[in-house]
């Protein structure tokens, strides 16, 4: 698909992103419903998402079984990542805190293959990020925060494959200095020595 920047926001005033500029990426608002007594937000199941059609067709099944919602609280400081999947996109969504959202295009073959870009996603702003398989993915916590994501697929461990937060070939902005890690994402490897096998290919789950 061509890249969409969907909004789909039902409170005025809300501010967008910046432009997505990776092959496939959709940044996506999240229905609000306000009342006097409560914030409801649309996001327990695709359907309630508002996402445009061409996302729930590449998310098919989101949330209706095929996959499931996750949560993640982090400490002001860490970072998570960069991490990437052959079989499985995501959805994520900051309910809390802000986040800065790192990307880096792996797939080969794709009109944006090896660019990098980040965007920084805030409670106060109701965006997600539609991120489709073989593109890279990271966050920094630039306060304490909590993520939430969708996935479309079930957990596989062999799918759950990383490339180094640091890489000089990503050249990724983190917005943040002497991060915390986990001993996971402090040992993925460069970018130049993923294995063929592991390697993303635009077009495909491979």
């Amino acid at each position: 698909h061509d890249l969409h920047l969907v909004h789909v926001l039902a409170v005025r005033g809300l501010q967008r992103g910046p432009p997505l500029l990776l092959e496939g990426l959709h940044d996506q608002g999240i229905r609000v419903d306000r009342d006097p007594k409560r914030v409801a937000l649309g996001a327990e199941r695709a359907s309630m998402l508002g996402l445009h059609d061409a996302i729930l067709e590449d998310m098919a099944g989101v949330g209706e079984g095929e996959g499931g919602t996750n949560r993640g609280d982090r400490q002001n400081g860490s970072i998570v990542g960069l991490h990437y999947h052959l079989h499985q996109a995501d959805y994520w969504y900051v309910p809390f805190g802000t986040v800065r959202v790192v990307l880096h295009d792996l797939r080969a073959g794709s009109p944006t293959e090896g660019a990098t870009q980040h965007t920084d996603l805030q409670e106060s702003e109701h965006r997600g990020i539609y991120i489709p398989p073989g593109v890279a993915h990271g966050f920094a916590a630039l306060t304490d925060a909590t993520i939430t994501y969708l996935v479309d697929n079930y957990y596989n461990p062999a799918d759950e494959l990383g490339v180094a937060w640091d890489d000089p070939e990503i050249g990724a902005d983190w917005g943040i200095e002497n991060p915390t890690l986990s001993s996971r994402d402090q040992n993925n490897p460069y970018k130049k020595a993923i294995p063929e096998a592991d390697q993303p290919r635009y077009g495909l789950r491979n």
